[in-house]
C-alpha cells in the first residue's frame, strides 16, 4: 500500500479532497522552502496554547512545522513510498531571523508572531532576488544529499511540474485572462515572473536529485472562477486534477485514489 508524503502546495494536495477524498491519510508539508526547510529553528520560539488570529488547526500546524523546523522529522518517520514535490508556495518570500530561516507566508502575518520579541528583527529576501535564488539551490543541493542518505532513498520520487495559469474559466465556461494578480491580498505581481522561477527551480532540482517521474498537466492549466479555495492563478480547472491523477496512476500510484479508507495514516503534527 502506497504512503504519500507531499512535499509541496495545495495544488498537489486538492488531488484528494477536491477528486476523491482520503488526504488525512497523507503526510502533507507545504508553507516551507527549501532554505526554510533546511534552517536552524527560529531561536525562543513558542507557539501559543490557543490557536492565532483567524488560523485553522491544519494552518497553525503548518507554520509552526516552518518556524520549529520539524518536518523533516516527520518526513523521516512516516517514510514513504512515495514522495511528490511541488513548488508553488516557493512564491512567498524568505525571513532572516537571526541565524534561521522562516517562510513569510499568510498564515505567519495572520498569526501575528511577527510581533514577538523572537521574530519581530527580521530581514526580508524577496522571493525573486538572486539572493533568494542562491538559497533556494543551494538548500535544495542539501536536501539531495538528505534524500540519498535517509530511508527516502528508497521511495519513488514524483515532481508535479506546475506552472500558474495565466487564464480562468468562468461558470458560464467563458475564458479570460487573470488580471490583477497579488501575493497575499497586497502584493502586485506578475504571473511571467514566477513561472520562469518556477522553470529554474525544476530544472536545478531534476539535476540535483535521484531521477524521479514528473508529471505534467500543462494542457489543462486554466484556473477554475468556481475553485472551492477562490480565483488563483494556481487554483485550477478540475480536468487539471483528473489530468494529475491520470499520470500518477499510470506511476503506480492508483491504489492511492481507490481506498482511502485502508491507507495508513499520517503521524501527528
Amino acid at each position: 500500500m502506497s504512503r504519500i508524503a507531499i512535499l509541496g502546495s495545495c495544488i498537489t494536495r486538492d488531488l484528494w479532497p477536491i477528486r476523491g477524498g482520503g488526504a488525512e491519510r497523507l503526510l502533507y508539508v507545504c508553507r516551507t522552502s527549501f532554505p526554510s526547510l533546511l534552517s536552524q529553528p527560529v531561536r525562543g520560539f513558542a507557539p501559543d496554547d490557543r490557536l492565532p488570529g483567524d488560523l485553522h488547526q491544519h494552518e497553525h500546524n503548518a507554520l509552526i512545522a516552518d518556524l520549529r523546523k520539524t518536518a523533516l522529522t516527520r518526513l523521516l518517520a512516516f517514510r514513504p513510498t512515495h514522495v511528490i514535490f511541488d513548488f508553488i508556495d516557493d512564491r512567498f518570500d524568505l525571513l532572516a531571523v537571526g541565524d534561521s530561516i522562516a517562510t513569510r507566508s499568510g498564515e505567519l502575518i495572520r498569526s501575528g508572531y511577527l510581533l514577538r520579541p523572537e521574530l519581530r528583527a527580521h530581514r526580508t529576501i524577496p522571493r525573486l532576488s538572486s539572493a533568494c535564488e542562491r538559497l533556494w539551490i543551494s538548500a535544495a543541493a542539501e536536501f539531495s544529499e538528505l534524500v540519498r542518505s535517509t530511508p527516502l532513498a528508497d521511495a519513488q520520487l514524483i515532481l508535479h511540474s506546475a506552472r500558474w495559469a495565466s487564464d480562468h474559466r468562468d461558470r458560464e465556461g467563458r475564458i479570460a485572462p487573470i488580471r490583477n494578480v497579488e501575493i497575499l491580498g497586497g502584493d502586485p505581481v506578475d504571473i511571467a515572473d514566477y513561472n520562469a522561477l518556477l522553470e529554474r527551480q525544476e530544472a536545478a532540482f531534476m539535476a540535483l536529485m535521484p531521477a524521479m517521474t514528473v508529471i505534467d498537466a500543462s494542457a489543462f492549466r486554466l484556473a477554475e472562477t468556481e475553485h472551492r479555495w477562490g480565483l488563483s492563478p494556481f487554483h485550477y480547472v478540475p480536468e487539471y486534477y483528473d489530468e494529475v491523477r491520470r499520470q500518477l496512476a499510470d506511476a503506480g500510484l492508483d491504489d492511492a485514489f481507490t481506498a482511502p479508507d485502508a491507507w495508513p495514516s499520517a503521524p501527528a503534527a
